[in-house]
Parts: structure tokens; sequence; C-alpha cells
């Protein structure tokens, strides 16, 4: 079962690098196997953001938390 707070700890090392931009990242919602988050600060509007959302973001939590197939950006 995917637990909300498996989830957080993934975020939590990905955070370690959005911080340092500037940025941040918040957990919205796990449903079935989809996690639906919303980056914040430098990272709302950084042109960047929706590679740093599959090619990081998602590809961290997946690895983490393998039952994870799907990452949204709300």
């Amino acid at each position: 079962m995917i637990t909300r707070e498996k989830v957080e700890d993934a975020l939590n090392k990905i955070r370690v690098g959005l911080k340092a931009e500037g940025g941040d990242i918040e957990l919205i919602d796990v449903k079935d196997d989809t996690v639906y988050v919303r980056l914040k600060g430098a990272c709302e509007t950084c042109q960047m953001s929706a590679l740093t959302m599959k090619n990081w973001v998602e590809t961290n939590i997946k690895k983490e938390v393998p039952e994870i197939k799907t990452v949204q950006a709300v």
C-alpha cells in the first residue's frame, strides 16, 4: 500500500535540490498509483519546471516508491 509518509520521505530528498534553487514542492494528494504535487517558489515560474517534474521529481519518487506510476503537477 502506498502511504503519504513514503511519498513525503521521497519528496524530502527532492526538496534539498529544489530549495537550493529557491523552490520547493508540496504534496497535494496520493490517489491509487498517482501522486499530485505543486511546485512552489522559484520553481512555479521556471521555464524548466516541466522537465524538472518529469526527469527529476517523477523519476526519484518512482525510485523510492515503485508502486507510483505517475506524478502530476497541479
